[in-house]
């Protein structure tokens, strides 16, 4: 069964950092691209970041560059999404990805409020 399962999402203020992590299960990690997906309220889900199964290829959409840092440990099955300097249009429900040939994984999502 595969699983994918993100944590660490929660309210910051503006400027702050979070950490957001996908455990996952039940597929081959070290052969899937893995990517960070958000969707803010009224809005369509768009791609943040993405990482190669091996992690030596990074990248970033929209002004993600420069304030995200994606990640990821085969070993043990994890990608994360390091986020600094963030925005009140940060907030969104983050969703971690993965794609192993022709599927595609979906987590349930972890919610982010970027408010003062």
């Amino acid at each position: 069964q595969v699983q994918l399962v993100e944590s660490g999402g929660g309210l910051v203020q503006p400027g702050g950092s979070l950490r957001l992590s996908c455990a996952t299960s039940g597929f081959t990690f070290r052969w899937a691209l893995m990517r960070w997906y958000r969707q803010a309220p009224g809005k369509e889900r768009e791609m943040v970041a993405a990482i190669s199964n091996a992690g030596e290829i990074t990248d970033y959409v929209g002004d993600a560059k420069g304030r995200f840092t994606i990640s990821r440990d085969n070993a043990k099955n994890t990608v994360v999404l390091q986020m600094d300097s963030l925005k009140p249009d940060d907030t969104a429900v983050y969703y971690c990805n993965a794609r192993v040939f022709n599927d595609n994984y979906w987590g349930q999502g972890t919610h982010v409020t970027v408010s003062s």
